[in-house]
């Protein structure tokens, strides 16, 4: 038998914290938990480089994560290893723009392997994904908060317990509604 907490969630909602922009709440299912938002709060018209987090309704596309540092964890979402010439193109004018890459040793760029534990889990999600439009922002992901929940450049992210909370209940099917 299937019960309710082994179903895929059909909905996540990310809102702002009322008196704070760049905080904000994260609810599924009847939990909620505190999450960090974008420098710039939440925006309808996201910009590369504001600091927003865009506003609308998106599905996950894939987990990626720190083989390295942590175990598989839990999900439906397709799963991917970061490896250590992984990155994400955030250059509007690079035909990658949005997309992963693969950067030699030598190259700089962001990197997804980061010394901190931000992206030990990082739920890509499809913002500006399909089609993709230069300037309308990149690497927008879901990952793991700072200790005292600082702003993010634009992403949404919360402790690694709501991470893996999350994950397990999360499909490419579940919407995540920003706003």
């Amino acid at each position: 038998m299937t019960v309710k907490r082994d179903r895929p969630l059909s909905i996540i909602e990310v809102r702002a914290a009322a008196g704070d922009p760049r905080r904000g709440w994260l609810s599924a299912d009847g939990w909620t938990v505190p999450v960090a938002l974008g420098r710039g709060g939440i925006l309808a018209n996201k910009r590369e480089g504001d600091g927003g987090t865009p506003r609308g309704v998106f599905h996950p596309r894939k987990l990626w994560w720190r083989a390295d540092r942590h175990q598989r964890p839990t999900t439906f979402l397709p799963t991917r290893p970061i490896r250590r010439e992984d990155a994400w193109c955030e250059d509007p004018a690079d035909r990658h723009y949005n997309q992963p890459i693969r950067l030699d040793r030598e190259q700089g760029g962001d990197r997804l392997t980061r010394e901190d534990h931000l992206y030990d889990f990082i739920i890509e999600i499809d913002h500006n994904a399909a089609p993709r439009v230069a300037g309308r922002g990149s690497a927008v992901f879901l990952h793991l908060a700072r200790p005292n929940f600082s702003p993010t450049a634009g992403c949404v992210s919360m402790t690694k317990t709501s991470m893996l909370r999350l994950l397990r209940r999360m499909s490419p099917q579940t919407r995540i509604v920003i706003g």
